[in-house]
């Protein structure tokens, strides 16, 4: 087929041509596309996402519901009915299981969509031309012949070919494992060149480190480098430990089915009855001992969890990670902005004397306004000093910043002069000066032991004062010198300090309190010394119960970081790779770890974290690395969302015990009336009617509210705590089943129909009703349930007693049980709700996990 010319396919081999030619063979301009020529393209190439993001059609999404094997037994069985000429069980049966299929898939797709729609307010978008002017466009919208605008911070969206750059490097780990910075620039290339070390492109899913450039968009999607080996580049995060314990509750409850329904097959042979029947009630029993909601209350739970977070201002982008955010016990973070109130004011610009020095401002003014890698906090601090002129420099190169040499440098010159002029870690400065000068002293000083000492002493009495600090260097070289490197950062002449105050932010103290209250562990996480951590976290009340320092960092191997880690809760002037450490020496003792970051660099600890967050402040690398974003950057937003994370777990605990307990109690009494009943318990109809209106009573599950002292300490998924609960209230339903059985043969000498009904009802009414004896670990009258449920639980029980009285309760076999059979239900499930609520209380005292 024949590709319309309006929109021409991207050069195979952008990177070696020229850039008229790959400008013309896109279709492309200097000032980017319009809208129709974008609509046209997107059209052609779809969406810019790579494998596995794009999103089924819905009527494929409701289909694949039917791909459970328990369903397909159903619908398999239902057509057997017809065949055999009962066409009525047919209908019922296929009704039944087409309205909890429904049921699910709109429950789960409604759910699904409102978290989708909170993803989005998210989403990472990207500077692009349009007509000529700048617009902030989702990536998945962009197109090939697009030309999009990136500085510092900026996930790369595409493959495309550089057009303008300014001191570009870029960070290609992802896709080249090179752990440095590349520099990047508008250049043409030999025909032979590889695209992964072609110094005029860029490559999607890599990130901008430094500098600013404009890119021509060639390739996206699938056809970009990384779309190409996503499969094998980008493995499927590893599941948390909430869904690694659904996968072990799934095969449990698989296990326990397969051996029910294999006796119940085994006792109906034995007694040779018809094997359809038999066959169905195998697969209705084997259906009501599944929790088929499971995968339903678990999405929607967390959908609502997500939706009740985002009105706390906590966006979820993965909804798994809301259980991984109840569960967390260690919080790691850095101070500013979130411990601080990130208005960082320049106060003093020191010499290294100690007095007041204009010449270090306008040295630290210049260095400032001429990097051009991300600002920080303390730049803009810097450039407030809007006094400074800097008409007569210009700008030659520059060094950019990173974290394991901790300083900037940029080479400028003047009319006169050509000045390299350094800022950073106040002791990296003084360590890589050779003399020192004083503000009105055109004299150098030689800088030995005792002024070093001298002026060490003054950035620490600084630091003790809470004053975040940044040294200033400069070094002549000669004006023919042409470019900035790091070995130029040597033989310098240490000119004094800027000294930067952040206070502490009021609201984090409160937070603080909280999150200790909860039973969370803080740790600082910091590029800062531990003098001005110190007295940050005297200002907040955070005790300080130990000090780990990059350079101990470093002498540890991962075994011994691992014991340090628990004691220490200030981790002072570390590098990113150190965070990294840090974080999975916590994992590996067992904690559940979050981590929040907002810079370029927090990326890897963000992804190492069970639970990682950012802010909307934050680059676009840390936002994307990130598994939820705060819309304020403040600890007591994220304290909400803890807490919504503890109730998020507990309503999806709350169905798995119900589940757990009543139908596996109901099942094993179908399964052993079995052994002695001259006909089936219950009809396999009646047990699908059963299931499905116990599901509708369970559906509110995810509104429910939680006991207060459920929220007061991190949660964890325990399979043999799940387990024991099963074993020990099942049997508890089982005796009273058993009770009815014999009630309903003596007492009221029932036949098949009559057994049928009025074991229906008391099945429905005790394992309704029992939902809020197991919702809470109180008394069920000291905790309140939510009104949905018990409105939905009382219709369902509703809908069961009435049943037998219309003519489909007739149809489906009921007939009227006397009045009698309601006083003696009555006095059964007081006596049931009773020994349900004291075994529980038993089950909590003796196999508590608090």
């Amino acid at each position: 087929m024949t590709r319309p010319t309006s929109t021409p396919e991207p050069n195979s081999a952008f990177w070696q041509s020229p850039v008229a030619d790959v400008l013309k063979q896109m279709g492309a301009r200097q000032e980017g596309l319009n809208n129709g020529e974008v609509a046209a393209r997107l059209q052609q190439f779809g969406p810019n996402l790579i494998h596995g993001e794009r999103k089924r059609a819905v009527i494929l999404q409701f289909l694949t519901k039917f791909r459970n094997p328990l369903v397909i037994i159903l619908l398999v069985a239902s057509a057997l009915s017809a065949l055999t000429g009962d066409v009525a069980s047919f209908f019922i049966i296929g009704a039944i299981v087409l309205m909890s299929v429904s049921l699910d898939f709109v429950q789960e797709y409604r759910a699904g969509q409102a978290a989708d729609r909170l993803r989005q307010s998210v989403a990472v978008r990207a500077k692009v031309l349009r007509d000529g002017k700048p617009n902030d466009i989702l990536i998945a919208e962009l197109v090939p012949g697009d030309v999009v605008i990136l500085s510092a911070g900026d996930l790369i969206p595409c493959d495309g070919r550089v057009l303008e750059a300014k001191d570009f490097f870029v960070n290609q780990a992802l896709l080249t494992g090179e752990p440095y910075p590349v520099e990047k620039a508008a250049l043409d290339l030999p025909p032979n060149t590889e695209i992964l070390s072609a110094g005029n492109t860029v490559l999607m899913g890599t990130s901008v480190i430094s500098g600013s450039a404009k890119v021509l968009m060639c390739r996206t999607g699938q056809g970009t480098a990384l779309g190409e080996i996503a499969d094998t580049l980008l493995a499927k995060t590893p599941p948390t430990a909430f869904e690694a314990g659904i996968h072990q509750f799934g095969i449990l409850i698989m296990r326990m089915t397969i051996l029910l329904v294999l006796f119940v097959l085994l006792i109906n042979a034995f007694y040779h009855r018809p094997w359809l029947e038999s066959f169905l009630f195998a697969v209705a029993l084997a259906v009501g001992l599944t929790p088929e909601l499971l995968p339903m209350v678990v999405s929607v739970t967390l959908a609502r969890g997500a939706m009740r977070m985002s009105t706390s201002k906590v966006i979820v982008k993965r909804l798994g990670s809301i259980i991984n955010l109840g569960s967390m016990d260690v919080f790691c973070t850095d101070k500013t902005g979130t411990l601080t109130e990130a208005k960082i004011k320049l106060e003093r610009h020191l010499d290294p004397d100690g007095h007041s020095s204009q010449h270090v401002l306008e040295l630290a003014y210049l260095n400032s306004y001429f990097e051009t890698g991300v600002k920080s906090p303390l730049d803009d601090a810097i450039l407030e000093h809007k006094e400074i002129d800097v008409s007569a420099w210009h700008k030659i190169d520059e060094v950019s910043f990173d974290f394991e040499r901790r300083r900037i440098s940029v080479l400028l010159d003047n009319a006169a002069t050509r000045l390299l002029i350094v800022k950073g870690a106040p002791e990296d400065i003084l360590r890589l000066s050779i003399n020192y000068g004083l503000e009105g002293d055109p004299e150098e000083h030689l800088l030995d032991a005792t002024a070093r000492a001298r002026i060490n002493a003054q950035f620490e009495a600084l630091s003790a004062e809470g004053f975040r600090v940044l040294g200033i260097a400069s070094k002549r070289v000669g004006m023919d010198h042409p470019h900035a490197v790091v070995g130029d950062e040597a033989e310098m002449m240490f000119l004094g300090f800027a000294a930067f105050l952040d206070p502490a932010k009021e609201s984090a103290k409160v937070a603080l309190a909280g999150l200790a209250a909860d039973q969370i562990q803080v740790k600082v996480i910091t590029g800062d010394n531990e003098l001005v951590t110190q007295h940050l976290c005297a200002q907040l009340g955070l005790a300080v119960t130990g000090v780990l320092t990059g350079a101990d960092i470093q002498r540890l191997d991962d075994s011994a970081l691992a014991i340090r880690v628990e004691q220490a809760n200030l981790f002072c002037r570390v590098a990113p790779a150190q965070k990294n450490r840090v974080i999975l020496a916590l994992k590996r003792r067992g904690h559940t770890v979050g981590y929040l970051g907002d810079g370029i660099n927090d990326a890897p600890s963000l992804h190492s974290a069970d639970v990682g967050i950012s802010v909307a402040s934050a680059v676009d690398v840390a936002k994307a690395a990130a598994d939820m974003i705060l819309l304020e950057q403040d600890l007591g937003v994220l304290h909400a969302g803890v807490l919504e994370g503890r109730r998020t777990f507990s309503n999806i605990m709350k169905y798995i015990m119900m589940g757990t307990s009543s139908n596996f109690g109901n099942m094993f009494s179908m399964a052993g009336a079995s052994l002695f009943l001259p006909f089936l318990p219950m009809l396999p109809v009646q047990i699908l009617l059963n299931n499905l209106l116990y599901d509708v009573s369970e559906l509110p599950i995810p509104l429910d509210r939680v006991d207060d002292d459920y929220l007061s300490h991190p949660r964890h998924w325990d399979m043999s705590y799940i387990r024991n609960f099963m074993l020990m209230l099942g049997p508890v339903s089982s005796i009273f089943d058993f009770l009815t059985f014999y009630v309903m043969l003596t007492v009221f000498r029932a036949n098949e129909d009559l057994f049928h009904t009025g074991w229906f009802i008391e099945s429905m009414a005790t394992q309704v009703l029992v939902i809020f004896i197991i919702r809470t670990r109180k008394s069920p009258f000291k905790s309140q349930p939510h009104p949905w449920l018990i409105a939905s639980s009382l219709i369902a029980v509703i809908a069961a007693v009435l049943l037998p009285y219309t003519p489909a309760g007739r149809y489906l076999g009921f007939v009227a049980p006397p009045p009698l059979f309601f006083l003696v239900l009555s006095g059964m499930l007081v006596l049931y709700l009773f020994a349900a609520e004291r075994m529980k209380q038993w089950f909590f005292r003796r196999f508590a996990i608090d």
